[in-house]
């Protein structure tokens, strides 16, 4: 059985799989290109040919347009194809629509690359799917022991109750376009939020992507600015979804008395709350915890694994106290996003 570091190399595109003739997630353009997700620090332009779920190719062309690749190669989950000496096939991450694990095998050996990837039940995208293997490259974003994530449903009866304290007030949630806020959506309609939800413009095309891909968000109505300088008194009581960057911009200051809300996994992090400004933190994260990730560690049964995207040196620390051999890849060009 070959090595996969003997097939496997680190380049400044990112990491090529030799024998394929491929990278996955690519931060440069690249002939050859799988992409795990839609999210800008994966799904990056110029690429000549990329391969990634249907969903994934949808999400990149609404965002990147004629940069989304030049050739587009769908691939469902589950079903196999051989690119060079290499078979590869996809798997659900549970991170956004779309988002996926990439399954190689090659030489007697199976190597997981699982991108971005949550634990925790999410209507809006397929569930993660753990698949055994020789080695496995997972994320680190949040592998510290102090990142627990509650149960988002407790997170939503907060932001409810504070609706219902303050009804002349509106809520503002800051939350990332592509995949949390049709969460969040998600999460209010099961908690029984049956009105409409107000939308600032940046988030309402990708909402209407998931709702051609099957995903119901309900009554989404556009959350436009009201006269200059007035407020929009008919926003009190409702709840707005925006961008993080729009809850400290003059858009939220036409919001009649905003309670400024932010659902990221970071608002456990106490300081960060602070520093933007936000009221009430909302610790809910579309990225497996610490709890999370040791437990994939072990229930993919890989004898290795690699680490990057996020506290490599935690968690390649915990995974050796396991018996695991870890190593963090320490690939440069990944941003932090409102997670």
């Amino acid at each position: 059985m070959e090595k996969p570091a003997d097939w496997l190399e680190l380049r400044p595109e990112g990491l090529f799989v030799k024998p394929g003739g491929f990278f996955v997630d690519p931060l440069r353009p690249v002939a050859r290109a799988v992409i795990t997700h839609g999210h800008a620090d994966h799904a990056r332009p110029g690429h000549g040919e990329v391969i990634a779920t249907p969903e994934t190719l949808a999400i990149m062309r609404q965002r990147l347009g004629e940069g989304a690749g030049a050739r587009q190669r769908p691939l469902p989950y589950g079903e196999e194809v051989d690119l060079g000496l290499v078979r590869l096939r996809l798997v659900p991450a549970g991170h956004v629509l779309g988002s996926a694990q990439v399954v190689l095998e090659h030489g007697g050996c199976r190597v997981v690359c699982s991108g971005d990837y949550k634990r925790r039940p999410d209507p809006t995208c397929a569930p993660f799917e753990p698949v055994t293997c020789d080695l496995f490259i997972t994320e680190a974003t949040f592998a510290l022991p102090v990142f627990r994530h509650p149960d988002p449903a407790d997170e939503i009866a907060r932001l409810l109750h504070s609706v219902e304290l303050f009804p002349a007030r509106c809520h503002v949630v800051g939350t990332y376009a592509l995949g949390k806020a049709q969460r969040l959506i998600a999460l209010l309609r099961e908690a029984g939020w049956e009105r409409p939800l107000f939308l600032h413009g940046a988030l309402l095309p990708l909402c209407e992507l998931y709702e051609a891909h099957g995903v119901a968000l309900g009554d989404l109505r556009p959350a436009t600015a009201g006269e200059k300088g007035k407020p929009r008194r008919d926003l009190a009581g409702e709840i707005v979804l925006a961008p993080p960057g729009a809850i400290a911009d003059r858009w939220a200051r036409r919001l009649p008395e905003p309670v400024v809300a932010m659902a990221s996994g970071w608002m456990r992090v106490r300081q960060r709350a602070k520093q933007r400004g936000v009221e009430l933190p909302l610790v809910i994260s579309d990225h497996a915890d610490w709890d999370e990730l040791l437990s994939t560690i072990r229930e993919v049964q890989a004898p290795e694994v690699w680490v990057t995207h996020g506290r490599e040196e935690a968690l390649v620390h915990a995974a050796a106290g396991m018996g695991v051999r870890a190593r963090a890849l320490a690939l440069v060009g990944y941003e932090e996003e409102e997670r």
